[in-house]
């Protein structure tokens, strides 16, 4: 594994130290995160929601705004689409919530995954407007934006159109209907340009918000934005969108507004999640506590249920919805167990890890779990990789990819092989006739090698900050605390340790972990823990270079500091 050492500014690093009044170790990463000046510094540690740009600079949403506005004066009859992940579950629940304030009630639909696919299918369509006739307004979040058959069969019959999504456009857009989203309009170095369709919804929101105002409605002065953030914070997080610009705001603040625990929705998942409720909501328990419970309802049945947990008032009937998303999560498990047991088997018979990309199937796979089995498969053989069961008679799935590969550029080569497709560069969803698979391979394997000449790159980590052992303190951990939600492209710093040594023996734990503590001038010792490692333990008092995660160590109503080796090499003792 290769060790990236940081980019170093030591002036700036200095500057922003002293201004900021922060370590070196913080301000050295502020520096990596592109800050020039303590000004960019003080914003990015703050992230307030005053910092958030105007709704009505992205593109078309003051359009749909204005068009939400004519639904609430009119009391149109509005119906919502929403995806069956946790970004469009939760940008359902918070464009429902909103509007209801103002009198309206929308309908909501999410696609049956298993018969439906993902996404606004035709056969979703038309159960949905089945379901609901007489609908004015058609709402799509979280996908729509390659639906131009679906979305002019919803015009043919007199409705109006709204598409809020964050996937880029594989297609020819629809037309005669007000689209959001920045991916296709706006430009790239918009503070609002990675949002998911969560953070858009809070955006078209926010923008309504102003226009009622605007046309002094009493009702919109006494909302408060901020309270819908832990819908915002929830989605952002689970999406895995880059925790930079405007999402790291919006995620930020919706944690603390998800800590507070009011909706009692949320309680209840907190509850089944086994999250107490005297803890401070972290992006770990939204990414592997909440997001793969609500997550596990459209994947296996209807994720209608996730929304209607999120939107309910009772606590003793979010309860029992909660306790249902769990036992299906559990479900998810067991059937992900299996799946990733045969999908492991049929690479290595094949020898596809030996290839640089990866394409497994198999007909009897649960289609609601083969995008989780991508994701492990891809990051144990770190190659780009597609799983795909089956469905209505398609080979339908989903893939994952490597730092370095961008599948939506991949897919693009394959595109006359596939039925339909989406999604981003790090993750797809795709589905196409079972006789294309071999072809589709041969063609995904191809262009893969074609954009890497030279092999795959290597799996590498980024040393955040090489830093002694005596500053690994709770009050480098308090700052660490400032640069925090940690997610992608604001990652959990990685430290460097040269030359450390272990004094005694490693505790070796399930016959896969093991224990160990670092000598300290000042604290005596800190403690380390080494995730399924025990058959990498170094030679006591060898001087060694760790790759540690720095923490906070919970454990009976007490907390330690911690560090979490992530990778250990030899010290180099070349001059």
């Amino acid at each position: 594994m290769i060790w990236r050492n940081p980019q170093q500014n030591l002036l700036l690093e200095k500057q922003l130290s002293k201004e900021l009044k922060i370590s070196e170790p913080v301000a050295s990463m502020l520096v990596t995160f592109g800050i020039r000046n303590a000004s960019e510094g003080r914003a990015f540690l703050e992230s307030k929601l005053a910092d958030l740009e105007d709704p009505f600079a992205i593109t078309h949403l003051k359009e749909a705004a204005e068009r939400l506005i004519q639904a609430i004066n009119q009391k149109e009859n509005v119906l919502i689409f929403g995806d069956y992940d946790v970004d469009g579950v939760t940008s359902a629940a918070l464009l429902v919530s909103f509007l209801r304030e103002f009198g309206l009630d929308p309908k909501y639909v999410v696609p049956f995954r298993l018969q439906e696919g993902y996404g606004l299918s035709q056969i979703a369509v038309e159960r949905a407007l089945a379901e609901n006739p007489g609908i004015d307004l058609f709402i799509s979040l979280d996908c729509g934006t390659n639906s131009l058959k679906e979305v002019q069969y919803v015009r043919e019959q007199g409705i109006d159109v709204t598409i809020v999504d964050h996937h880029q456009s594989t297609e020819t857009l629809p037309e005669d209907c007000v689209i959001v989203n920045p991916h296709v309009f706006d430009k790239a170095e918009n503070p609002w340009q990675s949002l998911c369709t969560v953070g858009l919804v809070f955006k078209l929101c926010h923008g309504l918000l102003k226009l009622l105002r605007e046309s002094e409605i009493d009702k919109a002065f006494d909302l408060k934005l901020k309270d819908y953030l832990d819908f915002v914070a929830l989605g952002t997080i689970a999406d895995m969108v880059p925790l930079r610009g405007e999402n790291r705001i919006l995620a930020k603040q919706g944690l603390s507004v998800m800590s507070d625990m009011k909706r009692p929705g949320l309680q209840a998942l907190f509850q089944v999640s086994g999250i107490s409720i005297a803890q401070e909501i972290k992006p770990s328990d939204v990414s592997f506590r909440l997001g793969p419970r609500i997550n596990a309802s459209g994947r296996l049945a209807d994720a209608i249920l996730p929304i209607n947990l999120l939107l309910n008032d009772n606590y003793e009937e979010s309860l029992k919805l909660a306790q249902q998303l769990d036992a299906m999560n559990k479900e998810r498990q067991a059937i992900e167990r299996t799946v990733t047991e045969q999908a492991i088997s049929i690479v290595e018979k094949e020898g596809q890890h030996t290839q640089e990309a990866i394409l497994v199937y198999n007909e009897d796979w649960h289609f609601g779990v083969v995008g989780i089995v991508a994701g492990r498969l891809s990051r144990l053989y770190h190659r780009p990789t597609l799983v795909l069961g089956s469905e209505c008679g398609y080979a339908k799935g989903s893939g994952r990819s490597i730092e370095g590969i961008n599948l939506v550029d991949v897919l693009k080569e394959c595109d006359e092989l596939l039925h339909i497709w989406g999604g981003h560069p790090a993750a797809i969803g795709l589905s196409l006739d079972p006789n294309n698979l071999d072809a589709l391979y041969d063609r995904f394997l191809r262009t893969v090698q074609a954009i890497t000449p030279e092999g795959l790159p290597e799996p590498s980590i980024d040393i955040a900050y090489w830093i002694d052992v005596n500053e690994l303190t709770a009050k480098l951990l308090d700052e660490l605390d400032l640069l925090h939600p940690f997610g992608m492209d604001n990652p959990e710093p990685i430290f460097g340790l040269k030359g450390v040594t272990l004094e005694k023996p490693a505790d070796v734990f399930a016959n896969k972990h093991w224990r160990f503590r670092l000598n300290t001038d000042k604290q005596g010792y800190i403690g380390g823990i080494a995730w399924n490692m025990a058959e990498r333990i170094p030679t006591l008092r060898t001087p060694i270079d760790m790759a540690v995660r720095f923490n906070w160590n919970h454990w009976n109503g007490k907390s330690y500091p911690q560090v979490e080796l992530v990778d250990w090499r030899e010290t180099d003792k070349s001059p």
